[in-house]
């Protein structure tokens, strides 16, 4: 057996930067173990696998370690391939999704457009696990605010300086699953800057995450009084994103590199 592989880094415009996808072709859905192996094999934040559909195409994603419910440079990435290798003449392409439902991907010359659904947070007292994970590096003082929704905790911080600075144990921050912990404060030349921890799911940090957005922009723009938003994620592969709120919806715009090409031979 041999399945079309493809390697990208998303939401970057430089290659071994952003965030990297590997975007694998199925002519048809295997089993879920099989596909675990292949996600383990690749050994990348997320594969995504397609199954062409009568609308589009089915997509789920796999880390390393399990499937994921959403998965933002995953579908950027599996978007791309299909727009300049697969099926060069498409400028939409309509995502059927397990966890999601459908997902619409557009291109705009190198900017592909995401229509993800905005997902709610709720302004919460810090938890008192969630401070002790994040401690000794960061004290109760910077944190502002905490807000919870999708089994995530987004931790508003002082200044991004102390998001860059931030030195995560991934040993504590591993005790929230299933709940990840996203850091976020205000950007000099974005509006703001974001970094990712999951490992609970297989990703210590991860690098560039548009599914995070989902969260971040609703907040951020109800704080700056804004819908169109520039935004960083500043990991040590940082990415960057253009988001608009626009109802239920988020539109999360980025670009891509591809960085390999080939087969998976079972």
């Amino acid at each position: 057996m041999h399945i079309a592989l493809f390697h990208v880094d998303a939401f970057t415009e430089h290659a071994f930067s952003g965030n990297p996808a590997a975007v694998c072709f199925l002519d048809f859905w295997l089993d879920d173990a099989f596909l675990g192996k292949v996600a383990a094999e690749n050994n990348m934040p997320a594969t995504a696998f397609l199954v062409p559909s009568e609308q589009g195409y089915e997509l789920r994603w796999f880390s390393p370690v399990c499937e994921l419910k959403l998965c933002g440079h995953a579908t950027l990435g599996a978007a791309f391939v299909l727009f300049h290798f697969v099926r060069p003449d498409l400028e939409q392409v309509l995502f059927s999704t397990r966890f999601r439902g459908p997902l619409t991907v557009s291109r705009n010359g190198d900017w592909l457009s995401m229509e993800f659904p905005a997902l709610a947070a709720k302004p919460c007292t810090p938890p008192a696990e969630l401070l002790r994970s994040l401690g000794p590096s960061l004290a109760p003082a910077d944190v502002v605010q905490v807000f919870v929704g999708n089994e995530t905790y987004v931790t508003l911080l002082s200044s991004a300086d102390k998001v860059q600075d931030f030195q995560p144990d991934f040993a504590r921050l591993e005790q929230l699953h299933p709940h990840v912990v996203v850091l976020t404060a205000p950007g000099e030349e974005v509006d703001f800057v974001s970094r990712y921890f999951a490992p609970g799911y297989g990703i210590p940090e991860d690098f560039v995450t548009g599914s995070s957005h989902c969260m971040l922009a609703p907040i951020w723009a109800d704080r700056l009084g804004k819908t169109d938003l520039r935004a960083r994620q500043i990991s040590p592969r940082p990415g960057e994103l253009r988001c608009e709120v626009a109802g239920d919806k988020v539109i999360l715009k980025g670009k891509a590199v591809p960085v390999m090409r080939g087969s998976l031979t079972i």
